[in-house]
């Protein structure tokens, strides 16, 4: 099993870039986002490797990264997402950001990746929700929040003010942050119109 390849980038197709590693050229098909950042042809590189062994072919992913490999295998334990979608996914949001989105909720950020359908985002939302926080780097509050939130388990007040920031034009996740922030400052039992008005305090920082 292939984990790692070391070598010089020697050309580069759609979705895939052939590495001469010692005079063989591997042929490792990537995320549009790995694609940009590996260097020109003749330059080395290096890229962590998911191998796959399928009855009538060989296939390689490749990754700037052991966390990016990470994310591509976590991603298609969810149901209907194969490698395809999940390179897709990678090339669209940046692992922190995927992992970010995950555990806010945010399932309009991983479904601006092309061919991933709300059906298919709230999907991995929902099924990577309790790995992502390990990953992510919100305040845990902030992901508690949003997961009450979207359960409808939010104090009504709570839930309104993100509501009403939506509404304002804020994202999801920009909201659930301000409104928890709001939350500390103003503690338990503040009314709707205090949180939104600490909350607008808080994006205006």
């Amino acid at each position: 099993m292939i984990g790692k390849l070391k070598g010089l980038i020697d050309t580069y197709g759609e979705d895939f870039v052939i590495l001469d590693v010692g005079g063989v050229g591997y042929q490792v098909h990537c995320s549009s986002r790995t694609l940009q950042h590996l260097p020109s042809p003749g330059e080395a590189a290096v890229l962590s490797i998911e191998t796959y062994v399928r009855e009538d072919q060989i296939k390689l992913f490749g990754f700037r990264t052991d966390q990016e490999r990470e994310w591509f295998r976590l991603l298609q334990t969810v149901q209907g997402v194969g490698a395809k979608v999940a390179l897709a996914v990678l090339g669209t949001l940046q692992p922190s950001d995927l992992a970010n989105a995950i555990a806010l909720r945010d399932k309009a950020a991983v479904s601006r990746t092309p061919g991933v359908g709300p059906k298919v985002a709230e999907r991995i939302v929902t099924e990577l929700k309790d790995k992502a926080p390990a990953f992510a780097s919100v305040d845990p509050a902030v992901v508690h929040l949003a997961g009450a939130v979207d359960d409808q388990r939010a104090p009504r007040p709570v839930a309104d003010a993100i509501s009403a920031l939506v509404n304002l034009g804020y994202g999801q996740p920009q909201a659930a942050a301000a409104i928890a922030s709001a939350s500390r400052s103003a503690g338990e039992g503040a009314e709707t119109a205090q949180l939104i008005r600490l909350g607008l305090k808080e994006l205006a920082k």
